[in-house]
Formats: C-alpha cells, sequence, structure tokens
C-alpha cells in the first residue's frame, strides 16, 4: 500500500474507534440511567450522541474521497466497501442507544411498573454492551485481533439478548393483563426494548463486516 494510503486506513479506523467507544460509553450510561432512575444521565447520554450522524457523515466522505484519490487494490477496495457499511450499522446503533435513552427516561417517570421487568431489562442491555465491547477492543487492537473468535462472542451475546427479549415480551404481556388501562404504556415499553434489541442485532452485522474486511468472501448482512 501506499504510505499516504495507509495514513488515510489509519485515520479513518481511528475515527471509527472513536465512534464505536462512544456509542459504547453512552450505553454504559444509558444502563446506569435507568438503573438509578437518573434523569441527568439519561439527558447525558443523548448529548453524547448529538454529534453521530454528522460525523458519520464526514466520515463517509473520507472513505469515498479515499476511494477516488487513490484506487486501491481489490483487497483495499474491500476494506473500504466493509467500513463504509460498517459506519452505516454504527450510526443505527448509536441512534438506537439514543432514542431508548429518551424514551426509557419517560418511561421510568410513567406508571408503569418497571420493578418487576429490571433485572432481566439490565441483563438485556448488558448483552448489548457485550458485543459492543468485544467489537471495540478488536477494532482498537486489529492487527492481533482473532477476527472469528470475536465474531462467535458477538453472535452468542446476540442469542441471549434474543432470549431475553422474548422473557420480557411475556413479562410485559402478563402486566399488561394485570391492568388494561396501563396496556399502551407497557406495548411502548416493550417497543422501546425492541430499539435495544435491534441494537444487539446490529453487532452482528458490524462483526461480519469485519470478518470479511479480513478475509473476504460475501457480504452477508440482509438475511432472514
Amino acid at each position: 500500500m501506499l504510505p499516504k494510503y495507509e495514513n488515510k486506513i489509519s485515520e479513518i479506523r481511528k475515527t471509527m474507534s472513536g465512534t464505536i467507544n462512544d456509542i459504547n460509553k453512552a450505553n454504559k450510561l444509558a444502563l446506569e440511567a435507568f438503573q438509578d432512575r437518573d434523569d441527568s444521565k439519561f439527558n447525558t447520554v443523548k448529548e453524547q450522541l448529538l454529534n453521530l450522524q454528522s460525523n458519520a457523515n464526514t466520515l463517509d466522505n473520507e472513505i469515498i474521497k479515499t476511494f477516488a484519490l487513490f484506487g486501491p487494490e481489490a483487497n483495499e477496495l474491500r476494506m473500504l466497501v466493509s467500513y463504509l457499511k460498517m459506519n452505516n450499522e454504527l450510526v443505527r446503533i448509536g441512534e438506537g442507544v439514543k432514542k431508548y435513552a429518551r424514551r426509557m427516561q419517560v418511561h421510568c417517570k410513567g406508571e408503569s411498573n418497571l420493578e418487576p421487568l429490571s433485572a432481566t431489562i439490565t441483563l438485556l442491555h448488558k448483552s448489548t454492551i457485550n458485543s459492543i465491547t468485544y467489537i471495540s477492543k478488536c477494532f482498537n487492537e486489529i492487527e492481533s485481533c482473532d477476527i472469528e473468535d470475536m465474531y462467535r462472542k458477538v453472535m452468542v451475546e446476540e442469542s441471549q439478548n434474543d432470549d431475553l427479549f422474548s422473557i420480557l415480551e411475556k413479562d410485559i404481556l402478563k402486566q399488561i393483563t394485570k391492568g388494561e388501562e396501563l396496556s399502551m404504556e407497557y406495548v411502548k415499553v416493550l417497543g422501546t426494548l425492541r430499539k435495544l434489541e435491534r441494537c444487539c442485532d446490529r453487532t452482528v452485522n458490524v462483526a461480519k463486516l469485519m470478518v470479511y474486511a479480513q478475509h473476504g468472501g460475501e457480504i452477508k448482512i440482509y438475511e432472514n
């Protein structure tokens, strides 16, 4: 690779690493906000992710400029394509965390009883944090990271996340049957938790793209 190209890739990777770390920090703070029922922490989560989209747009343009200016070889092109798609997935994860924090802040002040759900919500949230942490660690140590091992760990967390969400669906249904006057509120809580569950789903897409960037093959993001 040309030195200038290597420098650009290094800059892109550093920026993406910063995005992953910012999302992870915000996600951990969102969990603390829920556990502590802390209004100020919910607000901080939203503030921390305020510039997520604009920063991602800047990075997309940097990746595209690298395409245009350096005419990369096939393996280098594969890396840039995967980074471009990865950036989109990270934005969706970050936006999901932000929406979760905004909505859960409202639920914590509402009339629905979240205490029976609290332990499972915490586990659901931790599985999402674990997935992002595995990706972050691997991305920060890209030269020595075992990509396949990282991918397997993310898949395990995503599977657990699905199971936990299924438990929450059943528990929330029980809450709805106990008090019909709050049924819509509990439906909204379930929708908020779906945002968190989808964040974990998207970490699988990021992990797949990291595998693709290193080993090639086919991109398989849009699967049933």
